[in-house]
Parts: structure tokens; sequence; C-alpha cells
């Protein structure tokens, strides 16, 4: 995780559970920028989700994690932009899988289907864990 740069952000559905990451991001000292929304009222998610994918996708950031209230509505936007594998997670496993198989760069959560300690584990080992390559390396270069 060392210099890992993380894009996050949310919509009102997803704010607590942000805040939450946020906490673990500066414990651990990964540098993030927080794109939004800074306080709990009523937002449309797909402009968070563009402004974060489109960072990721540029190279700004290595990363991006994205909260609403079921991270599927995040997950759909942000696969909208070109180079951009998001995945929407609810167990630890498919987190590890999704970066060491399919290489994902952007996290979707919702925070009203996983409680914060879960969330906060399957952000861990997300961001701990890396792309194997290899024969997966092959059917990624296929998708895009």
């Amino acid at each position: 995780m060392e210099n890992l740069k993380v894009a996050i952000g949310c919509d009102h559905g997803g704010f607590h559970l942000k805040e939450k990451i946020k906490e673990y991001m500066e414990v651990h000292h990964i540098e993030h920028k927080d794109f939004g929304i800074f306080i709990k009222e009523a937002s449309d998610y797909p402009e968070v989700a563009k402004e974060v994918s489109k960072a990721v996708a540029s190279g700004e950031f290595d990363r991006g994690i994205l909260v609403c209230g079921t991270g599927l509505g995040m997950s759909v936007t942000a696969n909208k932009t070109k180079g951009i594998r998001a995945v929407s997670i609810e167990n630890t496993y498919s987190a590890r899988v999704s970066r060491a198989h399919n290489n994902s760069n952007v996290l979707c959560l919702g925070e009203r289907v996983i409680g914060d300690y879960l969330a906060l584990d399957i952000v861990d080992i997300w961001l701990k864990t890396g792309f194997e390559g290899g024969r997966h390396k092959k059917r990624i270069d296929m998708i895009e």
C-alpha cells in the first residue's frame, strides 16, 4: 500500500461509511482525496462516481473507492468510464479475487448492505492485494 493514491467519494447513502474509510486511510497513512459529498444531504451518485472514475482512469490516482446505499449505482456509473473496472463487493473473498484476477481499480460499497467492520476489512484486503497478471492479464486485455 506504500505510495498508493486513492480517490474516494459517496452520495448521501454512503456518507457515514465514507467517513470511516477516510479514518482508516489516515491511520494507515494512505494518500487520498475526498471527492465528496461533504455533508449528509440528498445528492446524485453519478456526479461523484464520474469524478472519481475520471481521476483513476487518468492516472492521477491509483484506485478509487465509492460508497452509496448499495454500491450498485456507483458501480454501474463508474464502469461507463473507459479503463475503469469497478466492482461492488460484499465479502472479503470477492475483494481479494477482484484485485488478484480482475485488477479492479474502483471498489464500490453499500453502506446499507454491509456493516462498518466488514466494510473496513474489505477495504484493507482490496488495497493490499495486487494483480497476479499471467493468464488473468490476457482476460483483462480482452475486456479493454
